[in-house]
């Protein structure tokens, strides 16, 4: 089986190269980034495929990824991208290969609550990938009731398999994430317990672990970046930050943290105590919804004191850390290749949406230095029409 892969910003490309492990070593894979105004830098591209058979990982256009597909003839194209990259690669830049491929795709981390949105984007695709019965349950209703689609299929999230627990670690880890919290206060609230931990713990090694550097993107914008914050409030303590591999990082952690962030994931993997932060809500606009009844929600003030706690077990077996046996996405991958099969139709296959494919179009195929001016330039015209209205 030949099975291209491509993602289009760091967490997608560090599942995708994690999730192409997964299949039979008699395999041949490639993956590629697509080139879009999140392409991850050469340093985060490293850090998401160390620890994978991936090796080179070229950064290539929609056109470049076109002739790539036709030289390669894949049985089957893993679609790693954000949802409106998914649409637009599948109903156009892939239309009319020959033989069709099957089209993969999925969510690289936490998807609870299952979310139309999720659906609809990727409808497109044979096999949508998820990872806990629980998103299995949720993304199957939604697709009865929707329609569109294919079979939705459980894997292990890939990082938290044949993980080592660690002992004797100094390090507590904080996981940013770009999206959550919102506001700037509770960003400044979380760097003064981070603080307050480091004052009054001198033994402890206290790291912000950042998704990105101030001037790298990623998958989600993040208007306040915590260095800057840091810098900005002018607090005391020694507090470090990080980028890198978060696997490394959890290997000398004695306690992790986290607002929402599938490396909490990976710290109970590793046996790390943990604290997900229930200070700013628990809800699905917090991404942290998931974690009720985990054991594990706590609050800045167990922060700075330490506290750090063990997960439920039956949490952990419902949610993405089921046996590997449950896993079934690579058989339902076989059977797809194998046929027959119907195509999966896309929902958003209508006139309505054709404005969106567009826009859409041009975030793979503009480079996106091109792109930045142009949106600058728009920026600039619409407050211009403003001022006279």
């Amino acid at each position: 089986m030949k099975v291209l892969a491509l993602a289009d910003s760091d967490s997608y490309l560090k599942w995708a190269a994690s999730l192409l492990d997964d299949l039979p070593a008699d395999c041949v894979t490639e993956l590629a980034v697509v080139r879009t105004p999140i392409t991850p830098s050469p340093e985060q591209i490293a850090a998401a495929v160390a620890g994978t058979r991936a090796s080179t990982v070229p950064v290539l256009s929609a056109r470049a990824l076109r002739r790539t597909a036709e030289r390669l003839r894949p049985d089957a194209i893993l679609v790693a991208c954000t949802g409106p990259v998914v649409d637009v690669l599948v109903a156009e830049v892939f239309d009319g290969l020959r033989p069709r491929p099957v089209f993969v795709t999925g969510l690289p981390g936490i998807s609870v609550p299952a979310t139309e949105k999720a659906w609809l984007f990727r409808s497109g695709c044979d096999l949508f990938v998820v990872h806990s019965g629980r998103e299995v349950a949720e993304f199957g209703e939604l697709a009865a009731r929707l329609g569109g689609g294919g079979a939705v299929g459980l894997a292990r999230l890939p990082f938290l398999r044949d993980v080592p627990s660690v002992e004797g670690g100094n390090r507590v880890v904080f996981a940013t994430q770009a999206k959550v919290p919102g506001r700037r206060e509770e960003r400044e609230l979380i760097l003064r317990s981070l603080a307050a931990l480091a004052a009054a713990r001198p033994d402890l090694d206290v790291v912000v672990k950042l998704r990105a550097l101030e001037d790298e993107r990623q998958t989600h914008n993040e208007r306040y970046h915590y260095q800057r914050l840091w810098r900005e409030l002018g607090l005391e303590g020694t507090v470090r930050f990080a980028a890198g591999p978060m696997h490394e990082h959890l290997a000398q952690a004695a306690g992790f943290v986290t607002v929402s962030s599938t490396a909490a994931l990976e710290a109970i993997a590793q046996e790390v105590p943990l604290l997900v932060l229930s200070d700013f809500g628990v809800s699905a606009e917090m991404i942290n919804l998931v974690f009720e009844g985990s054991g594990v929600l706590g609050t800045l003030q167990e922060v700075a004191e330490g506290a750090f706690r063990e997960p439920s077990p039956g949490w952990c077996a419902e949610n993405y850390f089921h046996p590997a046996g449950r896993s079934d996405w690579v058989a339902l991958l076989t059977a797809l290749v194998i046929g027959p099969r119907t195509p999966a139709r896309s929902l958003l296959d209508g006139p309505e949406h054709v404005a969106a494919r567009r826009r859409a179009r041009l975030r793979v195929e503009v480079p996106p230095q091109v792109l930045r001016v142009g949106y600058r330039a728009k920026r600039k015209v619409r407050r211009y029409i403003r001022s006279f209205t």
